[in-house]
């Protein structure tokens, strides 16, 4: 039988409309995730809906067992293995699925990612790239795609890679890769932010995307069209404050575009595995960030009638900045994120990109 709180939080995490972003407030304001799932009926009656449909405990269970059976676990965001860099970003998931060695995370880690058509020599360049890496105890971690993510994984094992898939844990996609994901999960690690079972569909993508990203101290695009998911990897590593590093390719060739657009914006060219570390790794140790405790003692801040008509007032359907709601407000930020948190719960806010909100 999987322990009380983990059933807790993987009932909330799976009820619908709490995302990343609302499951750490609630376990912020109430302290965990029981105590959190018996508060949701006040909270979402005070922003004018009802509460959201949770997770049953015998749902939970199900998939805490179907995740053992196939030698995996859950991860959760308040556990002290949960990968230390991932747990800064805001949107970070709040449960991981994960099979091998989570330790891998702890080492300076690096995303590699490309086209799924890559050229022959870029998947060359990005099978030697991560060989050269490995050797210098630096992990790898890409998302077990066709193309340069599968050279960067196949060049990688040795060292210690990490594969993040969009589906469950328990799905190969591409079918190609079915021994390569397995022997990633025996030698490396394996992340899905999805329950078992669940086939990759095209919204999951950008989810894990974030994950390769948010996982990593940089990001390195080996070969990419302009448009292309590699190019919004290499994005939400430079929102998360991370480096964005890119390979130079021929302008005659149309998958080199997106790299070189990449290195005229500022990303750092690469040519070999020095390039990489020096750009991922500080001068001086002192002055790398910790990010400290991950969730501190709860906090409990209602906010008045007034406060909450005023805030609720300031919504419409265009969405606006969280920080911009505070300044023209004048209420205090923890009593704005719980009117947003109100609304949210109740069927009647949705969070975008960027820390921006919206009524529904």
């Amino acid at each position: 039988m999987a322990d009380a709180a983990s059933i807790a939080r993987l009932r909330l995490i799976r009820a619908a409309s709490i995302g990343p972003v609302t499951y750490r407030q609630l376990i912020a304001r109430f302290g965990d995730a029981a105590a959190a799932i018996a508060a949701l009926p006040a909270l979402a009656a005070r922003g004018g809906g009802r509460a959201p449909v949770v997770a049953s405990a015998a749902t939970a269970e199900r998939e805490i067992a179907a995740a053992r059976k196939l030698g995996a676990r859950h991860l959760f965001i308040e556990d002290a293995d949960y990968p230390e860099l991932l747990a800064q970003l805001d949107d970070a998931p709040p449960a991981l699925m994960v099979r091998g060695d989570a330790a891998l995370l702890a080492r300076d880690t690096v995303a590699m990612v490309g086209a799924r058509n890559a050229s022959a020599a870029a998947c060359r360049f990005a099978r030697q790239l991560a060989a050269e890496l490995g050797r210098e105890g630096v992990t790898v971690v890409s998302g077990l795609a066709r193309g340069v993510d599968t050279a960067a994984h196949v060049g990688a094992i040795e060292g210690g890679t990490v594969g993040v898939i969009a589906g469950g844990i328990d799905v190969v996609y591409p079918p190609e890769n079915a021994a390569l994901q397995e022997r990633i999960a025996c030698e490396g690690l394996l992340i899905a932010e999805q329950p078992p079972g669940t086939e990759p569909r095209a919204r999951h993508f950008p989810y894990r995307n974030r994950i390769i990203a948010g996982a990593s101290l940089g990001t390195v695009v080996v070969e990419a069209a302009p448009r292309s998911g590699s190019l919004i990897t290499a994005r939400l590593a430079g929102e998360a404050g991370r480096e964005v590093m890119a390979v130079p390719g021929s302008p005659l060739d149309p998958r080199a575009q997106g790299c070189n657009g990449l290195i005229r914006e500022g990303a750092t060219l690469i040519q070999a595995a020095a390039d990489v570390i020096e750009a991922i790794r500080p001068i001086d140790a002192r002055g790398v960030r910790s990010r400290g405790v991950r969730f501190h003692a709860p906090v409990a801040v209602d906010a008045s009638e007034n406060e909450r008509r005023v805030v609720t007032g300031l919504l419409g359907p265009v969405p606006v900045a969280v920080d911009e709601l505070i300044r023209q407000s004048g209420a205090a930020p923890a009593v704005v994120q719980v009117v947003l948190l109100e609304l949210e719960l109740a069927g009647r806010l949705e969070r975008h990109a960027g820390g921006r909100v919206s009524l529904i």
